[in-house]
């Protein structure tokens, strides 16, 4: 998978076309991220005693999954979406570069 944690995302497909925000969690064995305020769901959440403190019930809002494929990782040098491209530097480790701009992002 190549995008990481951290890294600035637009969706380009679902519900939430159009919106940008920051990868919060990666599940690669899914191949499914999960986005800050993108596919915002409520859950009803019992109160539980956990570790000896009690934590309080109710609805909670969380940020459910979506598939890494609507999405794309912005540019950082340009501020467009991009593709992500994987070459080796001379020690041999993969380097991530913008297929718009040519650049690295890491």
């Amino acid at each position: 998978m190549r995008i990481k944690k951290g890294d600035k995302v637009i969706v380009v497909a679902g519900n939430d076309k159009g919106v940008t925000g920051d990868v919060i969690r990666v599940v690669p064995t899914k191949n499914k991220l999960a986005v800050d305020g993108v596919n915002i769901r409520k859950k009803a959440q019992r109160a539980q005693n956990v570790g000896g403190r009690q934590v309080q019930g109710g609805m909670i809002e969380f940020e459910a999954l979506i598939d890494v494929s609507n999405v794309m990782l912005v540019c950082p040098h340009t501020g467009n979406p991009t593709r992500i491209g994987i070459r080796r530097d001379e020690d041999g480790r993969r380097i991530r570069y913008s297929k718009q701009s040519g650049q690295d992002i890491d």
